[in-house]
Formats: C-alpha cells, structure tokens, sequence
C-alpha cells in the first residue's frame, strides 16, 4: 500500500520530523505537507512533474498527491505535516483548496512571502521543541496563521494567474470549477454544463480556462483522471480497463494516450516499474531520522523577533581551520563621497578627511561642485580670468591624503573645464581620468534616503557589514552631514544625515563599520550568519555583527527588531602556527554609538560643554588588547550585543 496514515502529535493537528533522505519512493497521504530543505539538496517528484529543491528552498505537497524524493549528496530535510481538517473548522473550502510554490524560477523564493513562510515553520518547531507553558494553544494559533498565509499566497490559481488574487468574484468561480472537476473527473463532464452553470458562453470558458489553468478544458480534465490514476496503478490488481473506466475515460486507448503524455510510460509500464510489494517498498525507503532539535540552528535567524524564543545562556559555536584554503576575496571599501567640496575649505572639515584617511584609507573620492561660486568659479560675462586658488588648495589636500578625485563636470561649461585642464595637466598627469572616470565604474550603492533617522544610529554598522560581506554591495556614504536650507532640524546634532561624521564632528557608528573593514584582510577564510574570518600577511581579522541580515528595506521601511537581544558565540581557532598579539574592538550602545548616548542625556537640542565631552569621550568602541599563545585549540568566547559588531585581529607575533 502506498497510502502512508500520518501520526499526529497528541491533541495536534500536525507532525514534524526532520530527516536526511537518501530515496523516499512513490507514496501520498491524507495531509498538507510542507517540504523546507535546511540543507543540501533533494529531487522531489510530484505527480509527473520533477523539482530539485536546493538550501532553503520549500515545496508543498498537497493531500493525496503522489510524490516521491531521493537526495542529492548530503542533505537535512525539515517535513511538516499538517491535518486539512483543521483548517476546514475555520475556512469551509479548505479541503479543495491547493497549494503551490514556484521552484521553478531562480530566485522565485527570495520573496517575502517565502520568508514569512519559513518564520510560521521555524516557530512551530520551536514551540514543538521546547514545550514551553501554552505550547499547545501556541502551536494552533500559528497554524492557523500559517495556513492563511499559505490561502493568501500560495493558492494553487495565484500560481497561473496572479490576476486573480484581486478579483474575487473571478477565484471564487474558477475555484468552484476546480472544486468540481476534483469531485467529478471520474463521470461524463462536459465544458458546456459548467458553462451553463456558470451563465456564461462555452467559447469565453474555454478561453479563461485555458488562460488560468494553463490548459485547455479537456487536456486540464484528462490530467486530473490521470493523475487519480496512479494510486489505482500502485494500490490495487485492477487491470487497465477498470482503472480507465473508473477514472472516467470512454476508452483504455484514450487512457493510454492521455497517460503517455504526462508520464512518458504506458500505464502499464508505470504499474510494472513502480509497483512494489509491502515488503520491497520499506527495504526501498532510505531515510535518516534525526532529532528535532537540530533543526533550530539552522532557524534562528527566522526567530529573532519571536518574543517566546529564547537566546539567554544560548551559545553559538564556530569551528575556524586557520590553515583552509580558499580564493574568496573580501570587498573592501575604497569610495568616499565628499559632498559640497567647499567644505575643504574648512580647516576642521579638513581634520574630520584626515582622521577618515587616517582610519579607513579610501581610494576614491566623489568631488562635487569643483566648479562652483564657493570655489571662487564666477560664470560672468568676463570669461577671460578664473580665479583658480580654492580648486588647487583642494586638490592638493586630495593628493597629500593620497586620494584619487572623480570629478563631477556635470552642468559645467565646457570653457570652464577646458581651462581646467590647461591649468592643471602639467602638475597633475592623471587629471584626464579624474575626469573622464564615472562613479558607476566604482559600483556604489548610496542610501535610497538622504535624510533618514537610522542613519544616525548603531543598526547602520550590521548594516552597512550585511551589504558588503554577504550582498557583496560597496556602500557608499558622505564624509559628514550637511545642513542646507531645506533641512528641517530640531536639535543641533542629529537630524538624518548619511554621513561618517554629524555636522557638529562627533563620529558615528557607519564610520566605525567602515573602519572594521578597512582592517580586514582581502581573503576570505570562512564566513555564515552575522560572521566573517579573514586572512592577511599580519594575520586574521574575526568580524561579527548582530543580526546577521539587515537589508536595504530593514532600514528604509521602519523595520527594525526592537526585541534583538545579545549573541553569545564560542570561537574555536585550529591549526595556529604561532603566537598572536590580539586586539578586541567592541562597537555597542555604551561604545560608539554617540546617538544613544544623546538619547541618555535627554535628547539635548544643544549640547553643552560637559555634554559634548561626555559624548566625546563615548564616541568610540571598547579597544582592549591580550596575548595570544599557540594552542592545539585557541578559544575566544564573544558577546555582540544587540545591533552591534566586534572585531577581532589576530596579528603574528614576531618569533624571537
């Protein structure tokens, strides 16, 4: 018998099991599954249909569709089982609705949709796991958001026809037609007695169903027969001509043919070739089951917000071979947006590059404005004299920190830049690229928002490491904030701006973020959630940050966790060649991070002296240093506090 009968948790509506799949052969159930590979790979196939479902990726099984799965190599499956009657007691349809993903398309699982999905997932495991008090009544209530989450999103006609999701007259009836041909496939079913029932003409029918399902009426009709079908094939001795007329076909040379199509056998040669005895379908299944609990380190980034997770005593441990071997390069932040450059104009603007340089030691700089009233460059009907004195200052200051200017000419007259050049090109030979060159060239990605709130706050550190150690996106941000007329503010310090330093020269956490890049090295030695090891000829950087995902939406949406809490993390080093001389940077709310230190001074429109050296003295992380000796296994045990980020450097101590 191919039909497996699930066991239920007790007084629950649902199982869970976590497996490593080897083969898993042909077999349906009277459930809703859900399929979520934690990792690795499998092939999963469902009817006639065949996926391969990578890291990640979810598939949904509905009741009594025939599947069957074998793995790809290694792999760590998480199966969800749920009973469709529980949703029947609160959504009537339930038991003729069905379910799809797309696993077809790349990337078609990065949604949020998905997202989501995995969250319902990972708090059901986590509830079923730790069994905390009310975890039954926890259980159902998420099941029940997970199943109209799945109604919502995932309803088998969104699938073919996404149009349909906001026309609701329109799901109703094609979901009523579906509802009927399930019911009905195996009696004489005609296009023109739904059409009737429907008040509407068989030709507009035939269009829509063709449109929303994909198929036309009767190839949509034969699928279904054919694929009911299969469970006469495997579970019965009833030969071709019953099961035919069973399911509803005039002829078994019809049902032959229609079969064919979908399966590319016979049904005869399906039955022979997948047709077991009792015996031989248990000695073919080839399944590891394993405990629940391993599940949950593979969720916790989907149960960061979840208030009843708890991370108190929780110790997240790593497993570093100093001696791996890799190619992957880290990407390092070389570009620097200036601004309006007359602010170099400025000695302590001047001071404010210099100290950037000093720490970070960008490659590039964005000039803006070069040619403009601030730097002396009058567009007057003498156009005989440019005063050219402001522009050398500035690009003198450039070349002593070592900068490369890309300079913008856009709405520049054309006389103005050619004088430019006739000026400088004999002190500066690469003044053509600087002008030729385009920012695009850089690849920079800037803040969607010049003014926006969370600029000013420690998230932007995991966020800024987030873009460039797992999105691969080099952020560019300002050198410091600038107030224009048009900026609206209600204290003298913080209002938004996307720069390394506020208006007032106090350094903000996305300078510190930066600076821990800087100091890692270009190879990659091993990297996952919220951590990267490096490699350099000093030695080894270890970078962590919490969360281990902050996306561009996170901090333009408003979408920050508010209930992040802190991270404990066991670092073992293996394979040290020497002794090391370690330093610790520790940027968190107490340290570095200047905006929460104004908070706890009141949110002062004006900061007063002793104001301004509290916040001085607080406007940089934790630095702490030790010695660390060649051990067979070197510990280093981490505490990244919410939104924020250590760095470790481990750098070769010289053999005496």
């Amino acid at each position: 018998m191919r039909k497996e009968y699930v066991e239920y948790m007790k007084d629950l509506p649902i199982n869970i099991f976590l497996a490593s799949i080897d083969q898993y052969p042909l077999h349906w159930q009277d459930a809703i599954e859900v399929i979520f590979v934690l990792d690795g790979s499998i092939r999963i196939g469902i009817e006639s249909e065949t996926y391969v479902l990578d890291k990640r990726e979810l598939e949904i099984i509905n009741p009594n569709e025939v599947y069957r799965m074998e793995g790809i190599g290694e792999n760590l499956v998480l199966i969800l089982q749920i009973e469709p009657g529980f949703f029947e007691r609160y959504y009537e349809d339930a038991r003729d609705t069905f379910y799809y993903t797309n696993t077809s398309d790349d990337n078609a699982q990065e949604e949020e949709k998905y997202y989501q999905l995995r969250t319902f997932i990972s708090i059901l495991v986590y509830e079923a796991v730790s069994r905390l008090d009310d975890y039954e009544d926890q259980i159902e209530d998420n099941l029940l958001a997970l199943m109209y989450h799945l109604l919502n999103n995932f309803h088998y006609l969104f699938y073919d026809e996404e149009s349909l999701k906001e026309d609701e007259i329109q799901l109703e009836r094609y979901h009523r037609i579906m509802k009927y041909l399930s019911n009905n496939y195996m009696d004489k079913v005609s296009l023109q007695d739904i059409a009737k029932q429907e008040f509407l003409s068989s030709q507009y029918l035939s269009y829509k169903i063709k449109e929303v399902f994909g198929h036309g009426f009767n190839e949509y009709l034969n699928q279904i027969r054919v694929e009911e079908s299969t469970k006469l094939l495997l579970d019965t001795d009833k030969s071709i001509g019953e099961i035919s007329e069973e399911v509803g076909f005039s002829h078994p040379r019809y049902y032959n043919k229609h079969f064919k199509i979908h399966y590319k056998l016979t049904p005869l040669q399906y039955r022979k070739k997948n047709k077991v005895s009792e015996k031989q379908l248990e000695k073919l299944k080839k399944i590891k089951y394993i405990s629940l609990k391993e599940a949950l380190t593979h969720l916790e980034s989907y149960l960061s917000d979840y208030e009843r997770f708890n991370f108190d005593n929780k110790i997240f441990k790593l497993d570093i071979d100093l001696k791996k071997e890799t190619e992957e390069k880290a990407l390092k932040p070389t570009v620097i947006d200036l601004g309006d450059i007359s602010l170099l104009l400025e000695e302590e603007n001047r001071r404010v590059l210099r100290e950037i340089q000093g720490e970070i030691g960008f490659r590039y700089c964005l000039v803006n404005n070069l040619f403009s009233d601030s730097m002396d460059i009058y567009r007057g009907k003498n156009r005989m004299f440019i005063n050219w004195t402001r522009v050398e200052n500035i690009l003198e200051f450039l070349e002593d920190l070592r900068l490369f200017p890309v300079v913008s000419t856009r709405y520049v007259e054309k006389y103005i830049v050619e004088d430019f050049r006739r000026t400088f090109s004999q002190i500066y030979p690469d003044l053509d690229k600087w002008l030729e060159m385009k920012p695009d060239e850089l690849e920079p990605v800037f803040p969607i928002e010049e003014i926006n709130h969370n600029h000013d706050t420690l998230f932007m550190a995991p966020y800024i490491l987030y873009s460039y150690t797992v999105e691969n996106k080099r952020m560019v941000l300002q050198m410091m904030d600038e107030i224009t007329k048009d900026t609206v503010l209600d204290n003298e310090t913080f209002f938004g701006g996307s720069g390394l330093f506020t208006a007032n020269y106090l350094n903000k956490p996305s300078f510190y973020a930066f600076k821990f890049l800087s100091l890692l090295g270009e190879e990659i030695l091993d990297k996952g959630d919220g951590y990267l090891v490096c490699r350099s000829d000093e030695g080894y950087q270890i970078l962590l940050y919490n969360p281990p995902s902050v996306t561009q939406e996170d901090i333009y949406a408003h979408s920050l966790p508010t209930k992040l809490k802190e991270k404990k993390i066991s670092i073992n080093l293996y394979n040290m060649d020497g002794d090391f001389q370690i330093t610790k940077y520790d940027l968190n709310r107490s340290h570095g991070s200047v905006y929460d230190k104004w908070i706890f001074l009141g949110r002062p429109e004006r900061l007063s002296g002793e104001q301004w050296t509290l916040l001085d003295n607080y406007v940089h992380p934790n630095v702490s240093f030790y010695y660390g000796r060649k051990a067979n296994v070197f510990n280093i045990i981490a505490t990244v506090k919410p939104n924020g980020c250590i760095l470790y450097t481990l750098n070769y101590v010289p053999k005496q």
